[in-house]
């Protein structure tokens, strides 16, 4: 078993979170309509308010990497501000979206978390090809709008109509700076059981860079900057330099043009620092910490030895290193993130969905670290513990699920015991 590789530091526990963020949320949606713009774009936007008492951590989640320097301690907070903040209509918010922060999707058991909550994505395939259906709006459905005259619904076209829920983001600073050339290897190698698995190979937005894409179910993204960027627009509606046009309400150009009242792209740099709003909340991101780990007790040490037996280390590969990095806390680091962050074809429990450089039944490899503060579990929740989730694998993990279901109950509780470490 690996040490414990983050100090869990002083708990911060803020009375009222999730009441503040429900708040948040259901105003969001009686939102009024946006005043008419002259046309001009603002030097800044007219930001929203901050969540009042914003937790630093909780039992050693959300907290910083460790060994940062003052600047870099002084940007993860800027981020976590940023991250904290809702979105109003007069800031750019909609006119269609699924939430007004950050936060309000990625809070448990602290910012920077994951949360039950879901998206859904929808599509259309017929003769084995997958149609997202763009010209409708998909293929993600935003699920509020600032005037109901523009909510979303999913199309009568789609026959393809899958939910997914938030992943944590603690550590994606040291996911991002794996080197593309290290996952490639990694799909490179030789597995057993006809374990396969594929670096997603995307257009990073913000370098125009082919690169290896890592995060997101679907490995959609392959940097912070971009995967910030893209959750911008499509979870709040908020445009910048590089998703700079809006997402019209199910595809309806004329909606758009009634509703859409704030200059785009609303996101924009802030002279004084250089930074947007989206580059705020990378550099949150880049610099939060992998989430703490437990000590193991005897019967999860002999959960790890099982974890090994049963093949789930072919792709959930426990740890990976980082490539250098300006940033010394990421720098040439052991990330043990129990992934290998390729796509997998894994049958059954794809979501249908074809994104970016993943097919419909291909997902990212989830890591494990985290997981036991990370329930329902798989990605669209249908798990309720580890058990669960483990017996619904398919496709290229059949053949390590098949080797699970035989264990013995009391084997079963030891890999749950070892996973709950992570």
């Amino acid at each position: 078993m690996k040490p414990n590789q983050v100090q869990v530091l002083s708990q911060v526990f803020v009375v009222g979170m999730a009441a503040a963020v429900a708040t948040l949320s259901a105003a969001a949606q009686n939102q009024p309509q946006p005043p008419a713009s002259n046309g001009k774009r603002p030097a800044l936007r007219n930001r929203g308010p901050e969540m009042p008492s914003a937790p630093v951590g909780n039992q050693g989640y959300g907290m910083p990497l460790p060994g940062l320097n003052r600047a870099e301690l002084a940007a993860f907070e800027a981020g976590l501000d940023e991250f904290l903040r809702a979105e109003t209509a007069e800031s750019g918010l909609g006119p269609i979206f699924n939430d007004v922060s950050c936060v309000a999707c990625h809070s448990a058991p602290a910012p920077g978390g994951a949360s039950n909550r879901l998206v859904t994505r929808f599509g259309r395939t017929a003769n084995g090809v997958f149609d997202p259906l763009e010209s409708l709006g998909g293929s993600l459905l935003q699920l509020m709008a600032i005037n109901p005259a523009v909510r979303e619904v999913v199309p009568p076209q789609a026959n393809v109509v899958a939910r997914r829920q938030s992943t944590p983001l603690f550590g994606m600073g040291l996911m991002e700076a794996i080197p593309d050339a290290t996952l490639r290897q990694l799909a490179a190698r030789p597995k057993p059981d006809g374990v396969r698995g594929r670096a997603a190979e995307v257009e990073d937005v913000a370098t125009g860079q082919r690169r290896v894409g890592r995060l997101g179910w679907k490995a959609q993204q392959a940097t912070l900057l971009a995967f910030a960027g893209d959750a911008y627009l499509n979870e709040m509606g908020i445009t910048s330099r590089l998703f700079p046009h809006e997402n019209a309400p199910n595809g309806n150009a004329a909606l758009l043009a009634a509703y859409d009242h704030v200059a785009d792209p609303e996101d924009a740099v802030d002279p004084a620092t250089g930074k947007s709003d989206i580059d705020l909340a990378a550099d949150y991101m880049r610099l939060l910490a992998a989430p703490p780990t437990l000590n193991p007790s005897p019967s999860a040490r002999q959960g790890e030895v099982l974890f090994q037996q049963v093949g789930c280390a072919v792709c959930h590969v426990p740890v990976i290193p980082t490539g250098f990095s300006p940033v010394q806390a990421l720098n040439q680091k052991p990330v043990w993130l129990y992934s290998d962050l390729l796509l997998h074809d894994m049958g059954t429990l794809g979501d249908g969905i074809a994104q970016a450089a993943a097919g419909p039944t291909e997902m990212r490899t989830a890591p494990l670290w985290g997981l036991r503060a990370s329930a329902p579990y798989l990605h669209d929740g249908r798990a309720a513990d580890v058990d669960q989730a483990i017996v619904a694998h398919d496709g290229e993990a059949r053949a390590a699920r098949d080797r699970y279901l035989r264990l013995t109950p009391s084997q079963r509780r030891q890999l749950a015991d070892f996973l709950n470490t992570l």
